[in-house]
């Protein structure tokens, strides 16, 4: 080679959307990829065409569906098993599914995820690169599975994956294991004698053909691949592909070396490039990707969601709810090495779930009460906030290769509700609440809003004609702090800071600028400011982290002297117990907070967050840590403290992983209560 590139460097990625993301960040300098996955990486990921393959049909290529003869039609693919090159692949996604849609064999409502329709649509299929979030497009699929990211291969577009690509599409065929495959015309143009006694293409007017008769029996034609690279690096990457053609192109000089085109020396095919290219075709000024993929294909992807997918667009904009979990948020960004994390803030969880419904955010971690608003709002839960003992024993086995954990909910442990007084104050009891000073979480907290109403108000609303329990907690108690809430259960509130004049800054918010907001902060509330003063009778949480948080008032300076045994949990049949004695002595059990998401950005936001697990949780030298609390006196940033991992529960739902009680009682709250911003 000459002198200019006589050093050639050959990086591994783990998928081809790895391969733009290094590409990116200067890791890798180029790649050819299917030309949906050029659209991604030039629309989202700011890279530039350079050169496109040309193969004996020109530069496009011919999208069919092929089955095994006598056995299907076009018309007749609902419920079928399918094979797919590969997920926003020309061939395999782009092609197929515009015709099928046009011809309404498929029913699409925008408002879901074109990978919901379909799911719905097909009977089981293998859809390399769509992501776990869809379990059912990747049934079929035959790579190893690992919870360990290097290690899993199944599902992705990659050689390791043995359904992958075209090729592999239509082995997944030829195997047994799907009943049609969508793939391009290349593979199919050479096939052998056996191949086309057994095998023949669907043909758009309800037909079948030989797969020799590609060029009229096909759901359309787009471009074929293309490479990519930095725009800072276009006119290197010309050079080098010039150079490289000139050499060991089909014609080059020294291609009795090295064959650019061939890849059975190697044991594989198509690998870097398809063996079919015939040469490269180098684009000498950057061109729009209009130009590049032709404007009716540019119309498709758009018509088909493309632009922007969460399963393309890495980029997670995480939402913080105060300047605390902002700030925990950026040192998370700073930590994890993998895809880029924004942060972006809201007032309240709330508004998270407005800013996510409004593509203003893509995720946030969601108390059970917030989790049911946002299931009411479109939102879907991608993992589990996991506080019990599996965590090791998960990773563990995935670390050897097993399987993904998929949890049931009877996997996922409760938290309970809890009501907690001082110990001097004997008098108090769970029957004589009415008229004293309380201290909630939060407006709409599952502990001290939702499950409450069961043992205070909750008698008081089949007397009245107004069944609100915001109104009832009002008359109910004297007075008291509930972040969110207004009038008499703002007044115990302090907000985060004296400003000038003696007002409190941020007082009653629902975040963490109000420092009685939370477990934590009904804690504080209960004990008063730092001077004793503003302080309440009871506090309703969570019993997570109850003794930590304890001790942390002593470690914070928030009061002097107190432990564990200045208080007592008040139990439904008016006695009280140690603060230890959680399990009978509770007002019921609280689901487990949920990462929601919309419906697109599920594979996005779950890919991000194993990364992020893999790399800060189960790594013991992180020196950043995801779940447990940054700093003194804050408690519960982004995650609950007392989080051990993140479980996989998509697959559930929100309505089952909060569970049948739960859900009634939300119901019967929220048909007279409305739940505001």
């Amino acid at each position: 080679m000459v002198n200019s590139f006589a050093r050639v460097s050959c990086i591994r990625a783990h998928n081809t959307h790895d391969c733009i993301s290094k590409i990116q960040a200067n890791k890798a300098d180029a790649v050819s990829l299917d030309a949906g996955d050029v659209y991604t990486a030039v629309k989202l990921y700011d890279l530039v065409v350079v050169a496109k393959e040309v193969y004996e049909e020109g530069s496009c290529v011919f999208a069919v569906a092929v089955a095994r003869k006598g056995t299907l039609d076009i018309q007749g693919l609902r419920g079928a098993r399918s094979c797919h090159s590969g997920a926003k692949w020309t061939s395999g996604w782009n092609i197929p599914l515009g015709f099928l849609l046009a011809k309404n064999y498929i029913y699409w409502n925008e408002e879901q995820p074109l990978t919901k329709a379909v799911g719905d649509f097909f009977n089981a299929s293998c859809i390399p690169g769509v992501g776990v979030m869809a379990p059912r497009l990747c049934a079929l699929c035959q790579g190893q599975k690992s919870y360990v990211r290097d290690k899993n291969h199944f599902c992705e577009t990659s050689h390791s994956e043995p359904f992958s690509g075209s090729d592999g599409a239509f082995r997944c065929l030829k195997t047994g294991t799907g009943d049609v495959a969508f793939l391009d015309h290349i593979t199919i143009a050479n096939a052998t004698d056996a191949e086309l006694e057994q095998y023949e293409l669907l043909c758009p007017d309800g037909t079948t053909a030989s797969l020799s008769a590609y060029r009229s029996c096909n759901l359309g034609h787009g471009p074929g691949n293309a490479l990519v690279t930095r725009r800072n690096f276009q006119r290197t990457s010309r050079k080098f592909f010039t150079t490289v053609q000139h050499l060991f192109g089909r014609n080059g000089k020294a291609r009795t070396r090295f064959g650019l085109f061939s890849s059975s020396p190697f044991g594989g095919k198509d690998l870097l490039l398809r063996d079919t290219t015939q040469h490269l075709e180098v684009i000498e000024e950057e061109e729009d990707i209009t130009e590049t993929l032709g404007l009716d294909y540019v119309a498709l992807l758009k018509g088909l969601g493309h632009e922007g997918s969460s399963l393309s667009n890495s980029v997670v904009h995480w939402c913080c709810i105060s300047e605390a979990e902002l700030r925990k948020c950026e040192k998370w960004a700073l930590n994890i090495k993998s895809d880029p994390l924004v942060c972006t803030l809201a007032s309240s969880q709330s508004g998270c779930i407005e800013m996510i419904k409004n593509n203003e955010a893509d995720a946030v971690s969601l108390d059970a009460t917030h989790a049911y608003i946002a299931g009411r709002c479109g939102l879907v839960p991608v993992v589990t906030e996991y506080w019990g003992t599996k965590c090791n024993s998960m990773h563990e086995s995935a670390a050897e290769g097993g399987e993904l954990l998929r949890v049931t909910e009877k996997d996922l442990p409760p938290v309970y509700a809890v009501a907690v007084a001082k110990k001097s104050a004997k008098h108090i009891n769970i029957h004589n609440l009415g008229g004293r000073r309380s201290c909630h979480g939060h407006l709409y907290s599952p502990a001290g809003w939702l499950l409450l109403s069961r043992y205070t108000v909750g008698d008081q609303e089949s007397d009245s004609m107004n069944c609100d329990i915001n109104s009832a907690y009002q008359s109910y108690f004297w007075k008291g702090c509930m972040p969110g809430s207004e009038g008499s259960l703002c007044k115990v509130c302090i907000g985060r800071e004296e400003e000038e004049g003696g007002k409190a800054s941020s007082r009653c918010a629902a975040n963490h600028d109000e420092r009685y907001y939370g477990n934590m902060g009904a804690l504080r509330c209960l004990v008063g400011d730092a001077d004793g003063r503003s302080f309440g009778d009871v506090a309703f949480l969570e019993h997570y982290s109850l003794v930590k948080n304890i001790e942390s008032l002593e470690t914070s300076g928030w009061s002097r002297g107190l432990s564990i045994s200045d208080f007592e949990l008040l139990c439904l049949d008016g006695t009280r117990a140690s603060i230890k004695d959680w399990m009978e002595c509770n007002l019921g059990p609280v689901p487990p907070s949920m990462i929601m998401t919309r419906p697109v950005s599920t594979t996005k936001v779950y890919d991000f967050l194993m990364k992020s697990q893999e790399a800060l949780v189960f790594n013991p030298d992180s020196k950043f840590h995801l779940f447990q609390p940054q700093t003194h006196g804050e408690a519960d940033l982004l995650f609950k403290d007392a989080t051990q991992c993140l479980m996989l529960t998509s697959h559930l739902g929100y309505r089952t992983i909060l569970g049948e009680p739960f859900i009634q009682l939300a119901e019967s709250v929220f048909n007279c209560t409305r739940a505001g911003n």
